[in-house]
């Protein structure tokens, strides 16, 4: 982890604002990259902006008290399942307007989602729902397919980052996706 991050994840973390702040504006390229890739995988269905929706991210994630960051990839991983959740309720919300809200989730069960095949709004809040599963179930593996999936690290960058080898995090990686998979098919 930089030095420089890991000093103003600390003072933040010690409720100093001015810190909260200034890693946000450190990480803003990375967490502009995260939020355009939640934009891509969401669909054409969306009207919200890159933009609108890093800063929505990082209001929602400035309101919260209590959340700390151990390292910059923690950080990276809440930004974007804070995204990714802004980006299910704001389909959500459209749809149920569209539909005089009625909204209603269905899955046809033929084909299992993956974070490889994710291209609809629908196939993104299942995995959404899945994750949330694997969170309870094994939270460094749902961080694990944060970092991957959502903030597109490679699997050498995660290995750096968690300090452990590849190989570990190609088999961490390949549990995470057979525990989605049942997720996905049970729900």
């Amino acid at each position: 982890m930089d030095a420089p991050i890991g000093q103003l994840i600390r003072t933040a973390q010690a409720g100093h604002r001015e810190a909260a702040d200034a890693l946000f504006a450190t990480l803003y390229r990375e967490l502009h990259a995260i939020a355009e890739r939640e934009l891509h995988r969401s669909g054409g269905e969306l009207t919200l902006g890159t933009t609108t929706l890093l800063h929505e991210a990082y209001l929602s994630i400035a309101q919260r008290e209590g959340v700390g960051f151990a390292s910059r990839g923690q950080f990276l991983a809440y930004a974007a399942r804070a995204m990714r959740g802004l980006t299910i309720d704001y389909i959500r919300r459209r749809r149920a307007k569209k539909r005089g809200g009625e909204f209603h989730i269905t899955s046809s069960g033929a084909e299992p989602v993956t974070p490889e095949d994710v291209e609809s709004p629908e196939r993104l809040e299942a995995l959404g729902g899945a994750l949330d599963v694997l969170t309870q179930v094994n939270p460094a593996l749902a961080h694990l397919v944060d970092l991957h999936f959502f903030c597109g690290f490679s699997l050498a960058e995660l290995a750096e980052l968690r300090g452990v080898s590849e190989r570990t995090v190609q088999r961490d990686w390949r549990k995470a996706r057979l525990l989605l998979h049942r997720a996905l098919q049970e729900s």
